[in-house]
């Protein structure tokens, strides 16, 4: 991709602008009124957000992360899909699906009225795309950087015959510190912990995390809140389109065992993710299209 042509055609005066990131990979930089952004076109992936009033970034995103094509970037909101988790299949085929270790392209860039800024990023199906999942799809990602962050994702069945999908907005909460914080709104919900060798279990208070945690949470609010004391801060995560959450946490020893996490990021982020997962599997059928959204808001306490 030519930035030059990417700032000549979508290119936003005095609030976005394309640069050459790290690999190569396009860059978005957004700053307007409300917030600060960075968003990878390769991956379709917020990398970073503050809001104007914040000290400390809304994303975790690794210092030790790949920056390489076929590789997965560690942190800010990667996305799974069309499978969340290992091939649903069993045909060896990457965990997660294959969009976010891929290039995008950019769709639309705007600003609304209360100069928040979209951004639109898309993957279509190619002839290497139906080797690894044979369906003709339009998938794009529309971000809207503005006093919070919201990710719309949106697959379009362009075949003649239904398929099937799992996803999930993988999003790299950075926190202060993971001992105190706890998350909120999956109190009296069931879970199939990934951990102990999917076991369903039940939480029946708020989460902590001060261990290993891998889970899927089935049947869940619309409303999700990261209580973080070290920041002195809220942060709240709303969604739609979604009845699965997941949380994990790789804790210490699959933290060192991270090649793109140092030994100690595990205390410096929480993952509390927007999903179609587990059982809640998503039917699109010809010519229809399916939507999941997350927004999330930052509150200083």
């Amino acid at each position: 991709m030519n930035i030059e042509q990417l700032n000549s055609n979508y290119g936003v005066t005095d609030q976005l602008q394309f640069s050459t990131g790290k690999g190569n990979f396009p860059i978005i930089h957004i700053n307007n009124l409300h917030a600060q952004a960075v968003i990878s076109v390769y991956a379709g992936q917020v990398l970073s957000y503050r809001p104007v009033f914040a000290t400390e970034d809304l994303m975790f995103l690794s210092e030790q992360a790949y920056y390489q094509a076929g590789k997965a970037i560690k942190g800010g909101t990667p996305i799974c899909w069309p499978w969340f988790g290992p091939d649903p299949e069993g045909l060896g085929r990457a965990s997660h699906g294959f969009v976010r270790n891929r290039l995008w392209s950019v769709q639309s860039t705007s600003t609304t009225p209360n100069q928040e800024t979209k951004v639109k990023l898309g993957v279509v199906d190619t002839p290497e795309t139906q080797a690894i999942w044979p369906h003709p799809f339009e998938l794009s990602i529309e971000i809207t950087v503005g006093p919070t962050l919201t990710l719309e994702l949106m697959t379009r069945n362009t075949g003649d015959r239904p398929f099937s999908i799992t996803q999930a907005l993988h999003t790299y909460f950075h926190v202060g510190d993971i001992a105190p914080i706890c998350i909120k709104g999956l109190e009296d919900t069931a879970y199939i912990d990934k951990v102990d060798g999917g076991t369903q279990k039940h939480q029946s208070s708020q989460i902590t995390i001060a261990e290993e945690v891998d889970r899927i949470y089935l049947d869940v609010s619309p409303e999700l809140i990261i209580e973080d004391p070290t920041y002195h801060r809220q942060i709240k995560i709303t969604s739609t389109g979604s009845q699965t959450a997941i949380v994990w946490n790789p804790w210490v020893d699959n933290s060192a065992k991270m090649a793109d996490l140092e030994d100690d990021d595990y205390q410096k982020f929480v993952c509390v993710e927007t999903a179609n997962a587990a059982n809640e599997v998503i039917e699109i059928q010809p010519g229809t299209a399916n939507s999941l959204s997350a927004r999330y808001q930052m509150v200083q306490l």
